[in-house]
């Protein structure tokens, strides 16, 4: 584009909106999606609206398509102009979801890979952070239904229920505790690209789903021998099988959770060589997973990783760099629910909210990704993005759309190449010192290292001949 060159012509800020549109929602991924001649909502205009929806900063949700719908109307020069129903958009949307973010997530991939290639890997391989968080819902009768956790009664928690029962509560205290534990709340699992900083794709559930069940289902989208990093929670062996099975590496922290068995003799035995291999693999006949151990501290604490490549692939140097950058999902996280306001989603029905959620993460992804570009064409550094600057460059082109910038340094394009994060260094810490409901998770701890029996030996032994017999055959 002409504003990468040189500086850009003092245009009306909807031409610049236009300008993002048109890089961000290219209209040949749109070819394929073919509406009723008469419907008045196109598929290319219904995307550019949730977008526009997605990332104003307005109160409302309804306040946002007003305003997205006037900018739209203005940029695309719209005729005949689509109805001014909220609902109408949001039915639209939801029809037009599946098709809409199978065009749109497709090319923006394509732009992270082409506008910076160089940060496509990281030590030679395309790596990938996946973590799970909450998001608040409103406390409506649907997303109750829907959302809310289901809490199972044993009898453990009834003998611990009928102790506490003796003791005096406050009726407030308790009611708050209640209300708090029945809050319905969006499971989100995201794969988060390391090199960029950028997500990557995404699966969606109650609060209490399966994080490896949704990373199960995320493996199709990963792109051909990626590595994923992963905290501990991501553990199993038949998680870990079908990361191999289909052709991807990963790194993963395991703690007391997990049991490895060392000098199987499977493969051939070095220091760091252990294997995961549950007794329930063992009696199903399924091969035990060969894995390199490495060790490294974080300054409180050691941290047990494995991983699957040996140490002429990846060195200890580099799983432990890996591991260290997959803090910055839980960066991710923390900018999408308070810097772009997502916390709390505001939609009351199902459909909705998940409508909201999905366009909320299309759209910080765009303003990312646009944020970047333009720090990249400026000679700076594309990591060092300052999504919150980015944001509010974002929102007052928004609400100045019919406005023409006076000076060079009021543009867009101007604001996004100044969206760059201090270079300050902070010198003492940044948590709270007495947070009042600071979380108290249990330690992780360190796996159970074992010695392999002479059964598990002579059933892994008998298991390779069998294998090598399959393969000569």
């Amino acid at each position: 584009m002409a504003h990468q060159d040189q500086p850009c012509p003092l245009v009306i800020n909807h031409q610049t909106l236009k300008q993002v549109l048109d890089w961000l929602l290219v209209a040949r991924v749109f070819a394929g999606l073919c509406g009723s001649p008469r419907a008045t909502w196109k598929p290319r205009l219904l995307a550019a609206t949730a977008l526009l929806w997605a990332t104003s900063d307005l109160s409302t949700l309804h306040a946002r398509f007003v305003q997205a719908r006037k900018i739209i109307r203005k940029v695309f020069r719209w005729h005949p102009a689509p109805g001014g129903s909220y609902h109408g958009f949001l039915k639209m949307l939801a029809k037009w979801q599946p098709e809409l973010l199978g065009a749109i997530v497709p090319h923006l991939r394509e732009q992270m890979r082409g506008e910076q290639p160089e940060r496509w890997e990281t030590a030679g391989y395309a790596a990938f952070a996946v973590d799970g968080s909450r998001v608040a819902l409103a406390r409506s009768e649907s997303l109750e239904a829907a959302f809310a956790p289901q809490r199972r009664r044993t009898r453990v928690a009834h003998r611990k229920q009928s102790t506490a029962a003796r003791r005096p509560l406050k009726k407030q205290a308790a009611a708050s505790r209640q209300k708090k534990a029945t809050s319905p709340q969006l499971w989100l699992t995201l794969l988060w690209h390391v090199g960029s900083g950028l997500p990557w794709a995404w699966r969606t559930g109650p609060s209490g789903a399966s994080e490896r069940a949704h990373l199960l289902a995320l493996v199709p989208a990963l792109p051909a021998h990626a590595l994923l990093v992963a905290d501990a929670g991501f553990v199993g062996y038949e998680l870990w099988q079908a990361l191999l099975t289909a052709g991807h590496h990963f790194v993963i922290r395991v703690g007391a959770n997990v049991r490895l068995l060392r000098q199987l003799g499977w493969v051939r035995e070095r220091a760091q060589v252990v294997y995961l291999w549950p007794d329930q693999a063992a009696r199903k006949g399924q091969p035990p997973l060969g894995l390199r151990l490495v060790v490294v501290h974080d300054g409180k604490q050691p941290v047990y990783l494995v991983t699957d490549l040996p140490k002429t692939c990846l060195c200890d140097r580099q799983v432990a760099t890996l591991y260290a950058a997959r803090w910055g999902v839980e960066v991710f996280f923390r900018t999408f629910k308070q810097t772009f306001g997502c916390r709390k989603l505001r939609s009351r029905t199902t459909c909705n909210a998940q409508l909201e959620l999905e366009w909320a993460l299309v759209g910080l992804w765009c303003v990312c990704l646009l944020g970047q570009r333009e720090l990249h064409a400026s000679g700076h550094d594309p990591t060092r993005l300052s999504p919150a600057a980015a944001l509010h460059a974002l929102h007052r082109t928004l609400r100045e759309y019919r406005v023409r910038p006076e000076t060079q340094a009021e543009t867009l394009w101007t604001q996004l190449r100044l969206a760059r994060l201090d270079d300050y260094q902070r010198h003492s810490s940044k948590t709270s010192r007495a947070y009042p409901r600071k979380k108290r998770r249990p330690p992780i701890g360190i796996p159970q290292i074992e010695l392999a029996t002479k059964q598990q030996i002579a059933q892994a032994a008998a298991l390779h001949d069998k294998e090598e017999f399959r393969l000569a055959a």
